[in-house]
């Protein structure tokens, strides 16, 4: 019995390695031995007992059959059904591992097979260098490279018919209206998408509201959804028709049962992530992946304060950060949402508006303050946020629910040689393999159980006017999700 085990590193993260590995059939996009390759029966190329059909380019063709797949474990297992060498009884193992970085993933390659007699030698060779070697370099070249022309997709000429809320004017909820238009086919660089679940997000009342300047000319709101692709343009690889989508990026225009949009920042769904859970969590867990992670840098021991920490955001940091070793409080605006504040990770829990919560901080802390605070309610909160810190501490704020922030005096921050960070969703998420690194984290982390989004209210499209109503009131301790 002949066995061949290769490893290597690649940089980069995981789920970004993950993500082309576990479809049975992307080997034709990288692998420079394939000349051509199909899974048989149209089943996908995750399915569990799925047979690929591919011809080599030095001649002959395989079949293959997928064995077990594990998005928990990154491993699959294949075999050889037919093949013109005689690797017999051959089977094979792609196991992946997180680097102790993050970003990198160890990738290891081992098969067994058995050969005629005086044949174990060579075979082992050719397995060993013209396919698991060769197979390393090239996808490493393949994620490199990035999004590129490759196979051409066809896109339908036709302009689809779609509904839609538009801003018919700055203002209050009153100002969605359903519309009927139109989304275009896809040019280069672009994908349509039909949409299955849309996601409501504070940013989406700023826009509404006039308070941030992003609405395009449709006046179309929404910055986040989950769908189907219908059709891709020119140059577009990594998305193809059928397949399950999801995005959260600007511009505007998620409020829609159809869109076409740049398709740079939209990315594959993994199979166990949901459309529904997709929608709802998307903006707000990548939020918190890039202010946990990028921004604070949040470690083990440090005291975290966490303001609206029974809200979207505020709920998947104070769980992160728990599971990062973080003593966490959570301020709410209202007693009866002390509990969902404690169910994520809170081991303290102030109510604000009853409360002077800078001096329950420095109590519970005994006179430190928070290391870090992580502020989304702007005006109302922000100079005590000052107040709770401690020296040295580092106060993020990025968001404004109570109203637009007033200009501050930075001098007195020397006070407590403060760093003060206002952070940009934009500027964190603004190219492909950012947005690949912060996504891939976030579905590991709800993989593992790291986060668990509170299942989200579900509200129809039409009444996307009542969904912001609600997200005003500060009523919702979850997510809203529109469905089209």
């Amino acid at each position: 019995m002949a066995e061949v085990i290769r490893s290597t590193i690649i940089d980069a993260h995981i789920e970004t390695v993950w993500a082309v590995l576990r479809d049975f059939n992307s080997h034709r996009d990288w692998h420079p031995a394939i000349a051509a390759s199909q899974i048989e029966d149209g089943r996908a190329g995750d399915e569990i007992g799925a047979v690929r059909d591919f011809e080599l380019k030095t001649g002959g063709a395989l079949r293959e059959q997928l064995l077990s797949l594990s998005d928990r474990d990154h491993t699959l297992t294949y075999c050889i059904l037919d093949a013109p060498m005689p690797l017999i009884g051959y089977a094979a193992t792609i196991r992946l591992r997180p680097v102790s970085d993050g970003n990198r993933t160890f990738w290891q390659w081992r098969g067994a097979f058995r050969t005629p007699p005086g044949e174990e030698a060579r075979l082992a060779r050719l397995v060993g260098e013209d396919i698991y070697e060769a197979g390393f370099a090239a996808l490493r070249r393949y994620l490199e490279a990035g999004p590129r022309p490759a196979r051409p997709a066809q896109a339908s000429s036709a302009a689809i018919g779609t509904g839609a809320i538009v801003v018919t004017g700055f203002g209050g909820p009153e100002v969605l209206h359903w519309r009927q238009t139109s989304a275009p086919p896809p040019g280069p660089g672009e994908v349509r998408i039909r949409h299955r679940a849309i996601g409501v997000n504070f940013i989406d009342v700023y826009c509404r509201t006039g308070a941030f300047d992003m609405l395009t000319a449709s006046r179309i709101p929404g910055l986040e959804a989950a769908g189907e692709v219908i059709d891709v343009g020119p140059g577009i690889v990594h998305l193809s028709p059928g397949g399950r989508v999801a995005y959260a990026c600007a511009p505007p225009g998620a409020y829609a049962e159809v869109r076409t949009m740049a398709a740079g920042l939209v990315i594959a769904l993994p199979a166990d992530i949901d459309d529904r859970t997709a929608a709802s969590v998307m903006l707000k867990g990548m939020s918190a992946e890039f202010l946990i992670h990028r921004v604070a840098r949040v470690r083990q021991g440090d005291v975290v304060l966490v303001h609206a920490a029974a809200g979207g955001v505020g709920q998947l940091l104070c769980q992160w950060a728990g599971a990062l070793g973080a003593t966490v409080i959570g301020t709410v605006g209202a007693p009866e949402k002390v509990a969902v504040a404690r169910a994520s990770g809170c081991a303290h829990v102030i109510v604000y508006t009853a409360e002077d919560f800078p001096s329950r901080v420095r109590d519970i802390t005994a006179g430190h303050g928070a290391d870090v605070v992580f502020d989304a309610v702007g005006r109302d909160t922000l100079g005590k946020s000052y107040e709770a810190l401690a020296t040295n501490g580092h106060l993020v704020s990025f968001g404004q629910a109570s109203g637009q922030i007033e200009p501050i005096d930075i001098g007195r921050y020397a006070a407590k040689s403060a760093t003060v960070s206002r952070p940009n969703f934009g500027h964190y998420t603004d190219t492909p393999q950012k947005f690949r690194d912060i996504t891939a984290n976030l579905f590991l982390a709800l993989r593992n159980g790291i986060l668990r989004p509170t299942p989200p209210l579900l509200l129809p499209l039409r009444e996307a006017a009542e969904a912001h109503r609600r997200l005003e009131s500060r009523a919702t301790t979850g997510p809203i999700v529109l469905l089209p």
